[in-house]
């Protein structure tokens, strides 16, 4: 291992103890996002087994935001974001299959998107908290 992967080890061993839940979902989605930015590099590079672990990470990644999801808490809006993750990680197999930069880049909009609006609720958390504080 590398200087550069012990410290990309150490950092993210780091954020993920200091996170609290919704920050860790905030590096979640980063993750998944770097993994298809990645991906989408080594598919026009031709490295398609590169391509192949790069995608079956973001689907991991994407899996794992679905455990996430409070049905009870969340209601309608769970509902919608376990259907936007299961077409996400559908696309994604598509995707790596036929090698289709289209299909990466609708994903990266998509959880663009969502981490948009979860980044919002994020600031206005912790705007609400210094205020009661």
């Amino acid at each position: 291992m590398n200087g550069l992967q012990a410290y990309q080890r150490v950092n993210t061993q780091t954020s993920i103890t200091d996170a609290d839940p919704h920050k860790l979902i905030q590096l979640l989605y980063n993750g998944a996002l770097e993994r298809i930015n990645m991906a989408n590099a080594r598919m026009q590079a031709k490295d398609y087994a590169g391509k192949g672990k790069l995608i079956s990470k973001a689907m991991e990644i994407i899996g794992g935001l679905r455990t996430f999801l409070d049905f009870e808490k969340g209601g309608d809006l769970a509902v919608r974001l376990e259907a936007l993750y299961d077409y996400m990680e559908r696309t994604l197999f598509e995707a790596n299959a036929k090698n289709d930069v289209a299909k990466l880049d609708e994903v990266a909009d998509l959880l663009r998107s969502i981490k948009g609006g979860w980044d919002g609720i994020r600031e206005e958390t912790v705007a609400q908290s210094a205020q009661v504080g």
